[in-house]
């Protein structure tokens, strides 16, 4: 019997963009992944690393998911083909995926936000998360909170160095 080939994992993705403001502005509840209708300059100039997801947010419109404000630069070695770099992209999904979205956004309140692009097994996938908006207070109690949990690792980690000198 032929040993086992172990199983990927998410070693095969690679981010192409991430968008870190969302943490900070969203309350990140479910996140679903969907594949995204590209233009074939717009995946290489993807896999250039130049993608900015900042004020991107998507969109159900007539059954349909699309993803807007998502800025594509357009290809540097391009030929008479270009793109909008802020154009409309379709996102696909299963319709029934869909159709949960819609239910879950219908209440005030949430929203759908791209937290990353990525490449998983050559084809363009975007994460998209249902979030809720953070208000100010919420911020800082989240910057709290992380601050408190550095201190205590950067404490853990002192007391085991002195520890390690026999101080």
């Amino acid at each position: 019997m032929p040993p086992q080939k172990p199983a990927k994992s998410t070693e095969d993705e690679k981010n192409l963009a991430s968008n870190r403001r969302a943490f900070h502005d969203y309350l990140i509840g479910e996140r679903h992944e969907a594949g995204i209708a590209l233009l074939g300059t717009e995946v290489k100039a993807l896999r250039s690393g130049k993608a900015s997801l900042q004020d991107a947010f998507a969109r159900i419109e007539r059954g349909e998911l699309f993803l807007h404000n998502c800025h594509i630069p357009p290809y540097s070695h391009r030929g008479y083909a270009d793109h909008d770099p802020l154009r409309t992209r379709k996102l696909l999904m299963h319709r029934v995926e869909i159709l949960k979205l819609a239910g879950r956004t219908k209440s005030g309140g949430t929203t759908l936000i791209p937290l990353r692009l990525y490449l998983k097994k050559g084809r363009v996938k975007v994460e998209i998360a249902v979030a809720r908006g953070k208000k100010d207070w919420d911020k800082r109690a989240t910057e709290r909170e992380r601050e408190q949990e550095r201190e205590a690792r950067d404490a853990k980690g002192r007391a085991a160095r002195s520890f390690d000198r026999g101080d």
